[in-house]
């Protein structure tokens, strides 16, 4: 069996630890392993080696990935899925292990006719028939620690800190690195907030002389329409906006509705970088096996996913056809979070 594995999308911790587990579980069942370059670009592009055990040595605990990664996806490029079909004829494939976001699982859905296992990796974990995507714990937990880091400023100075995660369509990083970190306030894209009344509450902690306030906003999160101005993001090369931002306006509306100071900190890229946590690298062990053995069993167009401590397998029609965000009714909390 011949294998081509490529990482699409952005980076995230627990990427080089499935593409380990692929190429060590491919040695053990006489399956040969072709590294792709920078997603579906290098796809369409043949730019593949074959990967040894020397070449996935040592790559467990290390951030990013060692294929490289990018966004794009053939079935928006010119000739781009005929371009895929050529790469299996050359490299005489039996088909892909896409290890990606819900833009990959997406492109994966577009080319049924090209034979594809499914990995779900993004620290959004917005990806469904998963409870989590590979990356996902380790930004929760960096945004954790630097949550707690900012309590201790605001508790000192008497402030009002404003953290922005990512998470462009849902919230997960923001609900748990929120809830972890004991935040006042957390404002998530799935719920639009009410400055006013994010601006109450933290009045009302002063009032009762809780004089600082920790709130966590999404990067996606939205103000219910008439409630306050925010910008026209632009859009990137797949149609998406370029977020980032809502936090330092969240900031700069309480400063000036309650008199007190507020101070922004962004998160951003530093949620994707590092050392994959023991939960992802796990994790990440157990989806590329379970990938390889899927694809060896003959189950193409699937999603391979952990729910609960099972492995389980999803179409990937069904994957891409929505995104897993935070349901209305989770953790039992109203649409603006408080403790």
């Amino acid at each position: 069996m011949r294998i081509g594995i490529l990482t699409g999308g952005g980076d995230c911790p627990g990427l080089n630890a499935a593409i380990r587990a692929v190429v060590r579980h491919g040695y053990e069942i006489g399956a040969s392993v072709f590294g792709f370059r920078d997603g579906w670009r290098g796809v369409m592009e043949g730019v593949a080696d074959e990967l040894t055990r020397d070449d996935v040595g040592g790559i467990l605990p290390r951030g990013g990935t060692i294929l490289g990664t990018s966004g794009t996806q053939p079935f928006r490029t010119p000739d781009g899925v005929e371009r895929v079909r050529e790469a299996i004829d050359v490299h005489q494939l039996d088909g892909f292990i896409a290890i990606g976001g819900e833009g990959t699982m997406r492109a994966c859905a577009a080319m049924p006719d090209v034979a594809v296992v499914g990995v779900p990796k993004t620290i959004d974990n917005d990806v469904r028939g998963t409870d989590h995507s590979i990356g996902f714990q380790t930004a929760v937990q960096v945004a954790t620690d630097l949550i707690d880091r900012l309590y201790s400023t605001a508790e000192s100075h008497q402030r009002v800190m404003v953290c922005e995660v990512m998470g462009r369509s849902a919230g997960w990083i923001g609900l748990e690195a929120g809830l972890a970190g004991g935040a006042n306030v957390i404002l998530l894209p799935e719920h639009p907030f009410d400055i006013e009344l994010v601006a109450r509450r933290v009045k009302q902690r002063m009032l009762e002389d809780r004089r600082f306030s920790i709130v966590v906003v999404s990067e996606g999160a939205t103000p219910l329409p008439g409630t306050m101005d925010v910008p026209d993001y632009a859009l990137d090369a797949n149609g998406w906006p370029r977020l980032g931002g809502i936090g330092g306006l969240v900031a700069r509306q309480l400063g000036e509705r309650i008199g007190v100071e507020s101070r922004i900190t962004v998160l951003g890229h530093v949620q994707r970088g590092g050392s994959p946590n023991a939960f992802d690298r796990v994790l990440a062990t157990r989806l590329g096996i379970a990938a390889l053995e899927e694809a060896a069993n003959g189950g193409w167009g699937s999603m391979v996913g952990m729910i609960g401590q099972q492995v389980v397998r999803t179409p990937i029609a069904e994957v891409a056809a929505s995104l897993r965000t935070v349901p209305d009714a989770s953790w039992h909390l109203p649409e603006v979070l408080c403790d």
